[in-house]
């Protein structure tokens, strides 16, 4: 599976990787332009707190509480989510690369 390159707009200061909990946060995301149906789960997670600091990420149409996030450049995804209840979004590190 290529990886995808995720550009924010800030350093890395304004992320919090997720891990220190992986056993107790995990997350069913959907495949990589697979079927909707196929899930992946995910334990580790970039937590990024504000959505204008991406630069290159597009959001999904409403599931549940939920926005996917996919790349606004060529639209393949989703390498990760959005939750409406807590307005963060959570980037797979197994999705994405890291530059």
């Amino acid at each position: 599976m290529e990886l995808l390159t995720v550009r924010l707009m800030a350093s890395t200061s304004v992320l919090s990787l997720v891990q220190e909990c992986a056993s107790a946060f995990e997350y069913d995301l959907p495949a990589v332009d697979g079927d909707s149906k196929m899930v992946e789960k995910l334990t580790d997670f970039w937590c990024v707190n504000d959505i204008y600091t991406f630069e290159n990420i597009g959001f999904t149409n409403t599931v549940g509480q939920t926005k996917y996030l996919a790349c606004a450049d060529c639209e393949r995804g989703p390498v990760g989510w959005h939750s409406l209840e807590t307005r963060k979004s959570f980037v797979a590190l197994s999705r994405v690369r890291h530059l």
